[in-house]
């Protein structure tokens, strides 16, 4: 039997899309490890002090000041239902944009920089912890399981629309040299 050359060219295709690697940060929420696109991930920054705001939605845990820019903090322990904990030195904020936003995650560490197979990752399963819909599919590593997370799923439209402006929570901030002021 003689194979044609568009069945070749397909089964190269899809050995190729099984072989593709994917670059994430893992980091860790309540034991458990997470995983994000590297290149949504635009820098790791230890936790600072974050200035509260009034009227914010639960999880946003305050603002800060990321060079001249205010940026909101979302905390992901709380917006994923999980027990609170006190932040220590190994508590980072990952900053990523979302939807043209850019938003600070609160982790309770930052593991390291993974590149897997595409072809370990799973749909997501139901699970407890953990709404589905923050779920992008699970990675088989080999003694453990990371949740990649989709951070366009996180929040809804309409709180990722008042994140997007920080001075919509925070009116009249001003971030100079480190310090959000009033104008």
């Amino acid at each position: 039997m003689r194979t044609t050359e568009r069945e070749i060219v397909k089964r190269v295709e899809q050995s190729n899309r099984s072989e593709e690697l994917l670059q994430l940060v893992s980091f860790n929420l309540d034991n458990e490890e997470y995983g994000l696109e590297i290149l949504r991930v635009q820098e790791i920054i230890r936790m600072q002090g974050l200035t509260r705001v009034p009227n914010s939605p639960a999880f946003v845990d305050g603002v800060i000041n990321l060079r001249g820019k205010v940026i909101p903090v979302i905390g992901l322990r709380k917006r994923f239902g999980l027990a609170a904990r006190p932040n220590d030195k190994q508590t980072r904020i990952v900053v990523t944009e979302v939807s043209g936003a850019i938003i600070g995650f609160v982790v309770d560490s930052v593991s390291e920089v993974l590149r897997i197979p595409s072809s370990t990752i799973e749909p997501a399963p139901r699970l407890g912890t953990v709404n589905q819909e923050f779920v992008a599919g699970v990675a088989k590593l080999d003694s453990r399981l990371l949740i990649l997370l989709d951070v366009e799923r996180v929040m809804t439209e309409e709180e990722n629309s008042a994140l997007a402006s920080p001075q919509e929570l925070l009116p009249g901030a001003v971030a100079e040299e480190g310090v959000l002021t009033h104008a």
